[in-house]
């Protein structure tokens, strides 16, 4: 059951997360591109991220939906369809992972492919409420607005160029005195 939440929540804290704070950097919360994303697009931007996430479309993000995101991973790398990733397979999905960071950026990149680190406990503790293993489209959008209020620090409802970098920067600062305190 704590695999369960942790993949769900490293996913969804690494796309939900970085959704609303990230702009021009290949995420869709600014959809109107002016350069600043509102609590609307926010909100629009979760449901659609949810709806993506929802494999089953059961209106909730389990374990049934992490496995489906697991089959659909492997059936990518397994491009002869044998039912077995070959060294050449992998080999070839590791370029194309290098290729897609070198693009985009390592941090990015590892976000798009459902993100490694320590925000899965944060993602469980603040999305999922109720403690049923489950994250429903409402826990979903829930967590996502409250990490937009935090962003938005004027509190005028929209999150600008200069808030997004401020709070990325307070972010990386954390995870800096964190890594230095172990």
């Amino acid at each position: 059951m704590k695999k369960l939440i942790i993949g769900l929540s490293l996913t969804a804290a690494a796309v939900a997360g970085t959704a609303y704070a990230a702009q021009g950097r290949g995420m869709k919360a600014d959809a109107d591109g002016n350069g600043i994303v509102t609590r609307a697009e926010a909100q629009s931007r979760s449901a659609a991220l949810f709806t993506r996430m929802d494999a089953n479309r059961d209106g909730k993000l389990d374990e049934t939906d992490r496995s489906a995101r697991r089959a659909a991973r492997f059936d990518g790398l397994d491009t002869d369809k044998n039912g077995a990733i070959s060294r050449a397979e992998f080999d070839t999905a590791r370029a194309a992972r290098a290729d897609d960071a070198g693009k985009m950026g390592r941090r990015h990149a590892s976000a798009m492919r459902g993100g490694r680190g320590h925000h899965g406990m944060m993602m469980k503790t603040m999305a999922d409420t109720d403690k049923d293993g489950a994250i429903s489209s409402a826990e979903f959008s829930a967590a996502a607005l409250v990490r937009f209020d935090r962003v938005d620090a004027n509190k005028d409802g929209q999150i600008s160029q200069t808030e997004r970098e401020t709070a990325r920067a307070a972010m990386r600062s954390r995870m800096q005195e964190r890594r230095s305190n172990r």
